[in-house]
């Protein structure tokens, strides 16, 4: 998957791209970027096993998250091993922002359905922002090396964002998941707006 369709980016696009200053900072902040690159794919790898766990009824969702696991785990070691070579130290995990405000904005009363679907669409989000993110490091960058290393990540992330939509639409009315999908892109514009640019943050 080389570019996102169209359609995709129609149905699932966000509303505000990164800043290009963003780039120019991760660039000065490699080992900063690079640390918080892999905390974010372990917290990924946790996240669906946590989605595997409390929703294990669901043979579809077991069945697609399942390898999302392994990969993202996978990933988690990539940047480490990255990270070594370069002779470079895996950091302190720090608070993201980003997620908790996204977090703010799931329904935490209501309908089972609607909590549900939350708790899917706001993995859909995280990892639409990571694939744009990753796009703009594989464009941006200035070492060749590191705009390959992030555009695998990005093709990766493409995927995973729609993967989570497909899933809120295989139990869920689909006009449902795609009306809540627009709050939530209303809403993420509203948190990228709000967060101040930095060069150490994936998100």
């Amino acid at each position: 998957m080389n570019e996102l369709s169209q359609d995709t980016k129609n149905i699932l696009g966000l509303q505000l791209p990164t800043d290009p200053r963003w780039v120019n900072l991760a660039e000065l902040s490699l080992e900063a970027i690079l640390t918080d690159h892999a905390y974010c794919e372990q917290k990924a790898a946790t996240a669906c096993i946590t989605l595997v766990q409390r929703y294990s009824d669901k043979e579809k969702l077991v069945k697609e998250l399942s390898p999302i696991v392994t990969e993202e785990w996978g990933h988690f070691r990539l940047v480490v091993a990255e990270l070594h070579k370069r002779n470079l130290k895996l950091g302190k995990q720090r608070k993201d922002e980003y997620v908790n405000a996204l977090l703010v904005f799931q329904r935490k009363g209501g309908s089972y359905e609607d909590r549900f679907l939350d708790q899917l669409l706001t993995m859909a989000m995280i990892e639409a922002r990571s694939c744009e993110r990753f796009k703009r490091l594989s464009e941006g960058l200035n070492d060749e090396y590191m705009r390959n290393f992030y555009r695998r990540f990005m093709e990766s992330e493409a995927g995973h964002y729609t993967l989570f939509i497909e899933l809120a639409e295989t139990y869920i009315d689909k006009e449902k998941v795609r009306q809540r999908w627009k709050e939530w892109l209303e809403h993420e514009t509203v948190i990228m707006k709000d967060l101040e640019i930095r060069g150490d943050r994936i998100h």
